[in-house]
């Protein structure tokens, strides 16, 4: 009656084993560590890195605990964060000469103490949040004149296309800084585009004047047109940087305005920092134009003269003989720009046989697209890449038919590259230039005080849940008391195992999800004093108190999770964190309290055939004699 089959105790084993490895890496702790990744596509990070950091820290005498290669970066790992700081400047200073043109990312970081056997088994400890442990703190300075000038040259191009729509002609448009010229052979264009900018450009203002026989537009942003484009670049930013770091995987991530042209971004308990640094750090901004094909564009592009009038530089990723990049020549006029695209992936091109990524584009940029590859059949057409200030080239195609919403760019970049960018352009692009202009490791924002305060309430919580247990239901109670540590065992194992962040909220829910679990136990425990009231028999009881209530047990914590469901789909920030650690919490702790547990009792009172008595504490029986009335006696 009360006994479990052979693999039922072989499903109990494993998942105690796997529990215990991927909860192990948690009472590791971590130490501070730097990390050096590629900051280009044609800068490897192989074993000569490795080599080369190790030499650069022996030179300067900083003593590494260990030293590690893995896919993408070389990562240093230190005993004190003295040593931390001290290797990061002089990593700084011998892989990065020119800060304006950086080859290497080099990092502050964390990595665990863990054995090397359980990171084989991809056993990591538990991410902890700023308001335990801390982590790295960007201030990013928004280019708010990049923003204006780059919608000043917006502005010129919708210009050019609507002069030419109403038949505007001998227009000449070109901007100086904020501000575009527009000049006119006759007054009539004049005034004709003056109506247009009315009519079409509520946002900008025209002062005319007369230059000879020419007549001149001065076409400026209204002053209160560029505080509302300020202040929408710099909400565009915030909004892309978030869409960056939640593709980064980054939980609960803290991103907000400081002032009037700067944002603050605190990642907790991110682990590849490099990473986060890099993608945090790049515009992204891409841009589509038509090759300048002119005998002048050719003879610069082959070094035998300037560029001409109109037109601009650019390398591409290709390498020449002396591993130097090739440059194109491309026309200034923007065709399209990231602001255009709705979506990027990453995929491999099969007739090409390399690594590509595919674009999907707006109506108004597959419009353009359109009409531009229509015009332009068999010429060359580059997609130009803008990345801290620098342009590059990583696409020049020939235009074979006509283009759409959907096309896909290749050139020569790996699938590492290919994920980068497709995240990059898929997370949106930037209103204005950004800049990192600080980065620090904070500590833990409440104070260490908060993690010593929040182990210790789970910790006693538990302990004073454990007397009470076993004192009140004797080996009953020690049954449940050991299915309640395997009920924590499995809850860190689980969240270390989805690498969550775990923050002052998520502590809060661990220590109610062992009121939760201990509940079930007393449920269990209560039906069983009831079957041995009611005069059943202890292998009877023990039978009846899991079965029936279990449909209890079952009840109460649907009825739970669904409050929990819900703070997690309509609640933010710290309030995920509680509803993560409250649901998995649910889960583990009907595995624990009513399929392990029972196994406890099973494996120590089942092979008993005699069995006279179970030890669950008093069982107190109603007196019969009181509990009749005075005239049925």
């Amino acid at each position: 009656m009360n006994r479990y089959p052979v693999w039922k105790y072989a499903i109990m084993g494993i998942v105690l084993l796997l529990g215990l490895i991927y909860a192990l890496p948690n009472f590791f702790g971590e130490a501070p560590a730097v990390q050096v990744s590629s900051a280009k596509s044609i800068v490897k990070v192989d074993a000569s890195t490795q080599a080369r950091v190790e030499q650069v820290l022996k030179d300067a005498g900083v003593a590494p605990d260990l030293v590690t290669l893995d896919a993408s970066s070389v990562r240093a790992r230190f005993v004190t964060t003295d040593d931390q700081l001290k290797a990061r400047d002089v990593l700084q200073r011998a892989l990065v000469p020119d800060p304006s043109d950086p080859p290497y990312t080099v990092a502050l970081n964390l990595l665990s103490r863990s054995p090397a056997w359980l990171t084989a088994l991809h056993a990591f400890p538990m991410y902890l949040g700023l308001d335990l442990r801390g982590g790295v703190d960007f201030v990013l300075q928004v280019d708010m004149k990049g923003a204006l000038d780059k919608r000043a040259e917006t502005f010129a191009g919708d210009l050019r296309t609507a002069f030419r729509d109403k038949s505007i002609r001998g227009s000449a448009i070109t901007r100086n800084g904020q501000e575009l010229d527009a000049r006119f052979r006759d007054a009539a264009a004049k005034d004709a585009a003056k109506n247009v900018i009315t009519d079409q450009f509520p946002d900008l203002t025209a002062v005319e004047s007369q230059e000879g026989n020419d007549w001149k537009l001065a076409i400026a942003i209204k002053p209160e047109a560029a505080r509302r484009l300020q202040d929408q670049a710099l909400k565009q930013n915030i909004t892309t940087l978030h869409n960056r770091i939640n593709e980064l995987g980054v939980a609960e991530p803290v991103i907000q305005q400081q002032g009037l042209d700067r944002i603050v971004v605190q990642l907790p308990g991110v682990q590849d920092t490099a990473k986060a640094k890099d993608i945090l750090g790049r515009t992204a901004t891409l841009e589509m134009r038509l090759v300048d094909e002119s005998p002048e564009g050719r003879a610069a592009a082959l070094g035998n003269g300037p560029v001409p009038f109109g037109s601009e530089k650019f390398p591409t990723r290709s390498l020449d003989a002396s591993g130097k990049p090739i440059p194109v020549i491309v026309k200034k006029q923007v065709l399209t720009t990231g602001e255009n695209l709705t979506d990027a992936q990453a995929g491999f091109d099969s007739q090409k046989q390399e690594p590509s990524v595919t674009l999907n584009m707006d109506a108004k940029g597959g419009r353009i697209m359109r009409d531009v590859s229509r015009e332009n059949m068999n010429k060359g057409m580059a997609i130009i890449l803008f990345e801290k200030g620098k342009g590059e080239a990583i696409s020049v195609a020939t235009i074979r038919g006509e283009l759409g919403t959907r096309f896909s760019i290749s050139g020569a970049m790996g699938i590492t590259e290919a994920n980068d960018l497709a995240l990059l352009l898929r997370a949106g692009s930037l209103a204005a230039p950004m800049e990192i202009i600080q980065e620090r490791t904070i500590g833990p924002s409440l104070g260490a005080d908060n993690i010593d305060k929040g182990f210790k309430s789970v910790a006693y919580g538990f302990l004073a849940i454990m007397a009470f247990m076993c004192a009140y239901y004797a080996l009953f109670g020690v049954f449940s008391s050991i299915a309640l540590a395997v009920n924590l065992l499995l809850l860190v194992a689980i969240l270390s195992l989805l690498q969550a962040t775990l923050t002052l909220p998520g502590i809060a829910a661990m220590a109610l999800a062992i009121g939760v679990a201990i509940d079930s136990n007393v449920l269990i425990n209560e039906r069983v004093r009831e079957e041995l009231r009611a005069g059943a028999s202890p292998q009877a009881a023990i039978h009846a108190g899991y079965d029936r209530a279990w449909n209890t047990i079952l009840d109460s914590n649907v009825t739970t999770l669904i409050a929990g469901l819900a703070l997690l789909a309509f609640g933010s920030g710290p309030i995920r964190g509680f509803a993560v650690v409250h649901c998995i919490g649910i889960v583990t702790s009907m595995f624990s309290a009513v399929f392990f547990s029972r196994g406890l009792v099973n494996l120590w009172y089942g092979r008993k055939k005699k069995l006279k008595a179970v030890s669950i504490g008093t069982v107190w029986k109603p007196d019969t004699d009181t509990a009749l009335p005075a005239d049925a006696k």
